[in-house]
């Protein structure tokens, strides 16, 4: 599929590269899998925890693609990435701590971002820019404004992209979905979405400034955000808690369940019109993101979208009755039993990939050209709820939005927040 060297002919080279002679998988033969020239070839950037623990683990039996380069700016997590992956597809795989050498890959098709919240609008621009198609992790964004120009760049260069929205595979949240958009519940007045809140991680009480270790390339993990002195508590799974590179919570969370809430009101290509919030945070010499919050989210027809720190969950109040998902993915409840009856002829029946299907989702859509089901405006739109209420918060006010234009209304000192300052090496303007 891609415009450089045959595949087949990659793989040959990449096998008769190495003088000793080498067990290669049968699927790296097409043994029982699609044949190495008919699949999609994928570059991972980004080989922590959620790539090894999520997406590694699923592409791993996926019989239709190829992992064929990993990188990541831990030289320690590269290489046992680059270890699990040659036990599927053998030797040959292209590790590199540097993305840049990774896009630019004449034997690949598509970019997998697994990185840390920052680097991921950047990854993905200049990958789509290199001609490749991107699945990138949720949170999409860290700031609204890269968010913008994320979509935009997308469209002008006519890549596909998925946002790697995993909860618009389960049955729960697509049922419940499928309620609301039905009008079963007759209008919908207020959408109640529960996050976790709490404290910060463990490592809050023992934070220490010191050398980065020889593995971290630390100043390429730092990328666009701000020079920080090094401590462990800042990177790899912590960086959520630091408003450099992450939202929170808010974010991190919040990337998932307000997601469902803009699916199941048809909202995907817009937003709330008004925000208000308030929101509490631990004083603390690195982490600086709420842990307790509330927030309340106008839209234009008078819909009422409240967000607080509790537990993971969905529920919507309309005229007719309410139906809620309590906890992680769990079963509906509903006012009355009838409302969770499957939707029949003449309701909405919204389709989305089987379970785990945003790698299948992606995958169809490279070959086919069309649109993966979380698509990068959509990825933008929800988690810019998110931002809209970190901003809130911070202004101590209510605010008014036009999401149409995304800029706030008579609100200079909301709107310098919609964009992030970058390091002048990483400032893509």
């Amino acid at each position: 599929m891609s415009s450089g060297m045959p595949r087949r002919k990659f793989l040959q080279a990449a096998l008769m590269a190495g003088a000793a002679p080498m067990v290669v998988p049968g699927r790296v033969l097409g043994r029982g899998w699609t044949a190495p020239s008919n699949r999609v070839t994928i570059g991972c950037v980004g080989a922590g925890d959620h790539f090894m623990g999520r997406n590694f683990a699923i592409m791993r039996n996926m019989k239709d693609i190829q992992l064929v380069s990993v990188c990541d700016v831990d030289a320690e997590r590269q290489a046992t990435a680059l270890a699990e992956m040659e036990k599927v597809y053998g030797k040959g795989i292209r590790a590199d701590g540097d993305f840049r050498n990774i896009i630019g890959l004449d034997n690949t098709d598509a970019i997998m971002v697994s990185t840390a919240d920052h680097w991921h609008v950047m990854v993905s621009i200049l990958a789509a820019q290199a001609g490749k198609d991107v699945i990138c992790e949720k949170p999409l964004t860290y700031n609204i404004a890269d968010g913008r120009r994320l979509v935009d760049v997308i469209r002008n260069t006519g890549r596909v992209f998925q946002t790697a929205s995993e909860n618009r595979t389960a049955p729960e949240y697509r049922h419940l979905c499928e309620i609301v958009r039905s009008g079963r519940l007759g209008k919908i007045r207020r959408v109640t979405v529960g996050l976790p809140g709490g404290g910060y991680p463990s490592q809050a009480g023992t934070v220490k400034f010191e050398d980065p270790p020889p593995t971290l390339n630390y100043d390429m993990w730092l990328g666009p955000a701000p020079v920080k002195p090094y401590a462990a508590g800042r990177v790899h799974f912590h960086f959520r808690w630091v408003s450099d590179y992450s939202g929170g919570m808010l974010a991190d969370w919040g990337a998932h369940l307000f997601d469902i809430a803009q699916w199941a009101l048809d909202r995907e290509y817009s937003g709330p019109v008004r925000v208000e919030g308030f929101g509490w945070k631990p004083q603390h010499e690195l982490y600086d993101t709420y842990t307790s919050f509330c927030v309340r989210y106008e839209y234009e027809d008078g819909v009422e979208l409240v967000v607080d720190a509790n537990q993971p969950s969905l529920r919507f109040e309309g005229d007719d009755g309410w139906v809620e998902s309590i906890g992680w993915r769990n079963p509906l409840q509903a006012s009355h039993r009838k409302l969770l009856e499957p939707v029949g002829p003449g309701e909405v029946q919204l389709v989305s990939a089987p379970t785990d299907g945003e790698h299948v989702s992606f995958v169809n859509a490279v070959r086919t050209r069309a649109s993966a089901y979380a698509p990068a405006e959509k990825g933008h739109r929800s988690i810019t709820l998110a931002h809209l209420g970190n901003i809130a918060i911070a202004c101590g006010r209510p605010l008014r939005w036009n999401p149409q234009a995304e800029r706030f209304i008579d609100a200079p000192d909301a709107d310098k927040m919609l964009s992030r300052e970058k390091r002048d090496k990483w400032n893509l303007a």
